[in-house]
């Protein structure tokens, strides 16, 4: 045997371990940590993404609910597990685009995980109460303008996309005279717009769409770069003269930093196999979901990207949850 092929010899059976272990993954049971009690697109996306998988290979994915501190509690129990392949989580636009923006967090959103597969996203949608007399953009800005008394605006929470989203709209039409309520949660927000005690909100677009059915709620524009099927009617920001307002609230999938190759080239085959059924496209599609598969790479640089997004809007707006 020569020197030459001595040396890659040694260099594949350096490799053997790794291989074996990606050849045999998944041989037991593994975790997918939602950032999220039960309900809602998180779970939604955990519990779907975990029965396709569990379907491919025929083994258990089970999904743990940890919420708390924005997803922090569940990003750090992620970041710390073992880079195997047995410990996934759904991370979002909470844990890895918006949170990096606002606060100094326990984990680096990028450094201590491994991008495995985008899944999908549901756009942010302007609406106000019925009783707001305007029913388009521009009729509603010049309201906003003449009558800042008569609107009390809300978000979810501090920081969160439906905040920034909102304050980007603000900034693009020189919105500054607003009365502010921050909730805990869009649900409480949608509830009491619903009991009219707010009447201007942007909530992600899956949980605005039943009462905007409903008729509770009266859309005025949407974000996204085309309109959306579920609601034709309701022009995008974009086509109403607002560039950039392209945002989403999206939901991926994640591993601990240094996650094998072959198991996140594994995992994210089998999910963009996933998302490419007709019939799961629908599903999600109901939920007022859009697939985005992409590669880990492409879903890598989409998260930094939504992180430098939102960073330089924080920034500028003066939002911080550290100060």
């Amino acid at each position: 045997m020569t020197p030459r092929s001595a040396a890659s010899l040694l260099a594949v059976l350096a490799l053997w371990p790794g291989l074996a272990q990606a050849q045999a993954y998944p041989a037991r049971p593994v975790k997918i940590i939602v950032p999220a009690q039960p309900g809602g697109g998180l779970d939604l996306i955990g519990r779907t993404v975990g029965s396709e998988l569990g379907r491919a290979f025929s083994q258990s994915f089970v999904i743990e609910n940890t919420g708390g501190a924005g997803g922090s509690i569940a990003a750090m129990a992620a970041a710390r597990a073992a880079p195997d392949g047995y410990t996934l989580m759904v991370g979002y636009v909470g844990t890895h685009g918006t949170n990096p923006a606002v606060r100094k967090l326990p984990y680096d959103a990028l450094r201590d995980f491994t991008p495995i597969a985008m899944v999908g996203g549901t756009p942010n949608i302007l609406v106000v109460t019925p009783s707001v007399p305007p029913s388009d953009l521009k009729g509603f800005i010049d309201y906003a303008k003449t009558n800042p008394a008569k609107l009390n605006w809300a978000t979810g929470g501090i920081g969160l996309l439906n905040h920034l989203a909102i304050e980007q709209f603000r900034a693009a039409a020189g919105l500054e005279e607003v009365a502010y309520a921050h909730y805990r949660g869009i649900g409480p927000a949608i509830t009491d717009m619903l009991g009219g005690q707010i009447n201007v909100l942007m909530p992600g677009f899956a949980a605005a769409l039943p009462h905007i059915r409903a008729k509770k709620l009266k859309p005025l524009a949407i974000t996204g770069l085309k309109r959306h099927p579920l609601v034709p009617d309701v022009p995008t920001f974009e086509e109403s003269g607002y560039k950039g307002f392209d945002g989403v609230q999206w939901y991926g999938i994640v591993g601990p930093a240094k996650l094998p190759a072959e198991i996140t080239r594994k995992l994210n085959a089998e999910i963009n196999k996933s998302l490419a059924a007709p019939s799961l496209r629908e599903r999600l599609a109901s939920e007022a979901i859009e697939t985005m598969p992409m590669t880990p790479e492409e879903f890598g640089a989409f998260m930094r990207a939504d992180i430098a997004r939102w960073t330089a809007l924080a920034r500028e707006r003066h939002i911080s949850l550290d100060d």
